[in-house]
């Protein structure tokens, strides 16, 4: 289905723009989408969704990305280089119902270009900027045999300098540099039948944490001082093999998915130039998923009668997962407590989470004379999660922790649509979907902590969808209330340092409207906005970390998101097309804890880009956040360490540079 056709709020980010506005992330492309925040660290892996005041920790993310059908389980391995990305969808609200477990907030979609079958092409293209930043990347795709087998293939490598220098050693702390790839093949065995593998994989090789003092950044930004500098590092390997067939009546499809990645990072946990603390931490992960789809085929709906005509999808889902976690935290003497005057070792944790389960699903839509769908879908999800944990001194100075558990979890997740196509290319619609999001065991936390339990919640959406003057113009807009209870949120232990588990803190609400707007009033004049309001808070009695939060906000969820942009291109001359293109996010102020201690308040960040295309070339210049605005996008609470109580990263700089590129 057309996303403008469909019901539901989806903000669809095409290559063409990713191209246009040179998008490197999916953080960046998220700027297109209102009432969509990401809180992202230095270090890739810490890439965090939240749609309309949805979220939690990266272990157990409430908005989940897929990837060429793929589920992402852990944040860790969802933001990567993008390359020869098709499209990527910001789907906000429950997709439970379809999509099962973890997708309480909505789901961020990324497929892949797909190999020519018809002829060769490829390019090569870079940008170079501030802070010595550099990129190449490739792309080749082509016919082995026409109409039949197709390889599409792409490499890159990026650095840049970091963007924050360390006062005692006069050095940068968060450089850059990544090694990443894409291989694809289309083969065409027969008629109505596709069978395509796709290999992707990524090495990233990193700076420290920029991690500072809330107050020092807000007078200093970009300064930090450490006795030590570490490293953060990535690497992620993940095969996809996609098989479908287009039948008369029904259509099948298998998605087959392994995901495997590794991070460590060694950081100075105290932040500060003492010698106090710091912590080697290994994170390991492998997932396999298996999914069956079946479907009416496009043109083969059921008629029930002449006025009545029924669509159906129905699937089975299959997954495993295995979590590893080896933490190590070495205390300076005096630190733990002064009468421990030689240094401590902390493995906390050493542990292992495994997850399997299995989920099966179905809709249908009836459609009552080509002007009224009504659509249920239901799905059921069972999974059992298993953990072994291990928490220990050395020498020893307390007895360990262990624990050993496991816990089954059952879930029914319904949702309910009735869409009005009014007029053609105008449909309104409304929705009420149940969104779950599964329960589960920490890899570290205090005792008592070790698991938390299923997170429930009820969500209301009415909305527009429309298309004017040939698509010249679109309109959408929505309206939205969600109501969830057992929320999860990510809370710090209290006596381990930037440690975090996940814990159930009662309940909470979220209301607000988003519209989007997109027009081309002239030949290559694109005009394009949306803007969002979310009001989210806990409800009355919620607790978290043992401080009672009722009526406050969600963090990390600003009140309102607004993005305008504009790009002109002008068939200058016969062989070139000048271009220019402007745009401005601005993000309302935000919490950064559930107690709001402290927050950030509402900024804007302006990106600007000019160039010109030929049919073989092209180069431009651009910049980003053009006027230097200087915020603290996120920041978590460090007590006895940080003077302010928090500490923080600055948002990222003015950046600017010039890119060029080679196609045929």
């Amino acid at each position: 289905m057309n996303v403008q056709d469909s019901p539901a709020s989806v903000t669809p980010v095409t290559a063409e723009t990713l191209e246009n506005a040179g998008v490197r992330s999916v953080s960046e492309a998220a700027q297109y989408a209102p009432n969509t925040f990401f809180t992202d660290f230095t270090a890739r892996k810490l890439s965090n969704a939240r749609f309309r005041g949805v979220g939690s920790s990266p272990n157990n993310p409430g908005v989940t990305t897929y990837i060429d059908g793929v589920p992402q389980f852990n944040a860790n391995s969802s933001s990567i280089e993008l390359m020869d990305v098709n499209q990527i969808e910001f789907v906000r609200g429950p997709q439970s119902a379809l999509f099962g477990r973890n997708t309480l907030g909505g789901v961020i979609n990324i497929t892949s270009g797909r190999p020519s079958l018809k002829d060769w092409k490829g390019g090569v293209k870079g940008p170079y900027g501030n802070f010595s930043a550099g990129e190449v990347r490739g792309t080749v795709s082509g016919p082995l045999i026409v109409d039949k087998l197709g390889l599409g293939a792409g490499v890159g490598y990026s650095r840049r300098d970091g963007l924050t220098s360390n006062d005692v050693t006069g050095h940068d702390l968060d450089g850059r540099s990544a090694a990443f790839g894409k291989v694809q093949m289309l083969w065409m065995p027969a008629a109505n039948w596709e069978v395509r593998g796709i290999l992707s994989g990524e090495r990233a090789r990193d700076g420290d944490y920029a991690l500072n003092d809330l107050g020092a950044l807000r007078a200093k930004p970009f300064r930090a001082s450490r006795d030590f500098e570490g490293f953060t590092r990535r690497d992620i390997v993940a095969p996809t093999l996609l098989v479908s067939h287009a039948g008369k009546a029904v259509e099948a499809a298998s998605i087959t998915g392994a995901v495997w990645w590794k991070t460590e990072d060694l950081t100075d946990l105290d932040y500060t130039h003492q010698p106090l603390v710091t912590r080697d931490n290994t994170e390991k992960n492998r997932q396999f998923t298996q999914e069956f789809r079946f479907a009416s085929a496009k043109n083969a709906a059921l008629r029930l009668s002449h006025l009545i005509a029924l669509k159906w999808q129905a699937g089975v889902f299959v997954f495993a997962q295995n979590y590893t976690q080896d933490a190590l935290n070495d205390y300076s003497p005096f630190v733990l407590s002064p009468s421990i005057p030689f240094p401590v070792s902390q493995h906390s944790p050493q542990s292992a989470l495994d997850d399997r389960g299995v989920g099966v699903y179905g809709q249908g839509t009836l459609s009552f004379s080509h002007t009224i769908d009504a659509i249920i879908g239901v799905r059921g999800d069972y999974e059992n999660k298993e953990a072994s944990v291990n928490a220990f001194f050395s020498p020893v100075i307390a007895p360990p922790t262990v624990v050993n558990a496991s816990k089954g979890f059952a879930d029914v997740s319904p949702q309910f649509t009735l869409a009005c196509h009014v007029a053609p290319r105008q449909t309104l619609y409304a929705t009420a979907a149940r969104g779950f999001k599964a329960g589960g065991f920490n890899a570290a936390s205090p005792a008592g902590s070790e698991g938390y339990s299923e997170e429930h919640s009820w969500s209301y959406e009415a909305g527009a969808k429309t298309s004017w003057l040939g698509d010249r113009l679109s309109a959408n807009a929505a309206v939205f209330y969600l109501n969830w209870r057992d929320l999860q949120v990510n809370v710090q232990n209290p006596v381990v340092p930037a440690q975090f588990y996940i814990a159930n803190a009662g309940s909470a609400t979220s209301r607000g409207g988003e519209i989007e707007l997109r027009a081309r009033p002239a030949s290559g004049l694109d005009l394009f906005g949306g803007v969002g309001y979310t009001n989210a808070r806990f409800g009355n009695g919620s607790v978290s970390s043992g401080v009672r939060v009722g009526g406050k906000s969600l963090p990390y969820t600003p009140d309102t998101t607004f993005n305008l942009g504009v790009q002109y291109s002008l068939a200058a001359v016969r062989t070139a097309t000048p271009y220019v293109r402007a745009e401005v996010v601005r993000y309302g102020g935000y919490q950064y804890d559930d107690a709001n201690t402290a927050g950030q308040s509402a900024y804007s960040l302006a990106n600007l880009r000019a160039g010109a295309r030929g049919k073989r070339l092209f180069a431009e210049g651009w910049v980003r956040n053009a006027f230097d605005t200087r915020y603290v996008p996120t920041a978590f609470a460090y007590q006895g360490l940080a003077p302010s109580g928090f500490i923080g990263e600055s948002g990222a700089p003015r950046i600017y540079g010039v890119r060029a590129g080679l196609t045929f």
